[in-house]
């Protein structure tokens, strides 16, 4: 009896550290969209248009917003998934965009409920 719980015990725990190890290493490869920190061009639909000229000099979006950006004469839908960022120079995420700054709000979804 001792030895069938021991080795109950012992194949349990070898299971457990395989999928342990199968987890962790699904966890150590991100993805490009978790590793794009201003967010990333996107199929979605966006919610508005901004033209960014040579006046502009911020804009303000959502967290998790989609925009169509139009900028020197290219237009890009940019998802703005920038978890932990408050604001950034526009020319991280949209080469040529010059000193405009991007403004975040917190999107709704992760504001806290009352």
């Amino acid at each position: 009896m001792k030895k069938s719980v021991i080795a109950v015990v012992v194949v349990s725990a070898i299971s457990t550290l395989g999928s342990s190890a199968a987890f962790a290493q699904g966890a150590s490869n991100p993805t490009e969209r978790e590793l794009a920190a201003y967010g990333y061009a996107s199929n979605a639909s966006p919610a508005r248009t901004v033209t960014v000229d040579a006046d502009t000099r911020h804009i303000n979006v959502t967290r998790l917003e989609t925009v169509l950006l139009k900028v020197g004469g290219k237009t890009v839908n940019w998802t703005f998934d920038t978890f932990g960022t408050n604001s950034f120079p526009l020319s991280k995420a949209v080469p040529g965009a010059g000193n405009v700054t991007v403004y975040l709000e917190e999107s709704p979804l992760y504001r806290g409920g009352s």
